[in-house]
């Protein structure tokens, strides 16, 4: 014997399914002001306006607070880039007045602090195939293939959460940012490194780093009378 679904009141039913097409179309219900004005309480047509009218102003309210927030979100955003890139600047400025090889390796390792780093080195894989401590003030050599490791065979840059010692000498770094400098035969790094996390996240802060090495590159290009690349 089979059963019968159990009858239901009517007018249960209809609110029921109200509530339902209120939950799925919640939007659509906000925007639409007259379908908004009949569930709204009210004893009278004036009192139904008046509650409609504080509604639409919280909304806008809210919609407004919102719109704050992005705002001063991407003003942030703004701020930070441009600050970066006055400090990028400044450091563009100083290596086209540098007047020697050795001028154009300290600016690069003094630009640290512009580019939010808190070291900055000159990365030169050793011909030997030893990886000496330190050449010279700013200039490290490294073990051949250390460049291809860091970027791969054809990449410009890469940014990473470790590899201080390696690539600087020094424990304790947790964000580098490597940049290759194409010398002739001779693989090279521009190599940032901070003490604090993803500091060098973020794809403007990525370009701006990248523009300055590339322009550091051109500089030991010429002072080295290298061909261009």
């Amino acid at each position: 014997m089979s059963e019968s679904a159990p009858s239901r009141d009517p007018q249960t039913a209809a609110a029921e399914a109200v509530r339902a097409y209120v939950r799925m179309h919640r939007e659509r219900l906000a925007e639409d002001g007259e379908l908004l004005s009949l569930l709204l309480p009210a004893r009278n047509d004036d009192e139904r306006v008046v509650d409609l009218s504080r509604y639409a102003l919280e909304k806008l309210r809210a919609e407004n607070q919102a719109l704050r927030a992005e705002r001063d979100a991407l003003k942030s955003l703004n701020d930070r880039g441009a600050r970066l890139s006055e400090g990028g600047r400044k450091a563009l400025l100083e290596l086209i007045d540098a007047r020697s090889f050795a001028d154009a390796i300290a600016v690069a390792t003094a630009a640290a602090s512009a580019f939010g780093a808190d070291r900055a080195v000159f990365c030169i894989e050793a011909a030997d195939g030893l990886a000496a401590a330190t050449c010279c003030e700013g200039v490290r050599l490294i073990r051949p293939g250390t460049v291809r490791a860091v970027v791969g065979p054809d990449g410009m840059g890469a940014i990473l959460s470790g590899g201080g010692e390696l690539l600087i000498g020094r424990t304790g770094y947790r964000s580098i940012a490597a940049f290759r400098l194409a010398l002739g035969t001779q693989p090279a790094l521009y190599v940032l490194g901070s003490l604090a996390e993803n500091r060098f996240d973020g794809r403007d802060r990525e370009a701006d780093l990248g523009f300055f090495a590339r322009a550091l590159e051109r500089a030991i290009r010429a002072w080295l009378d290298l061909p261009k690349a």
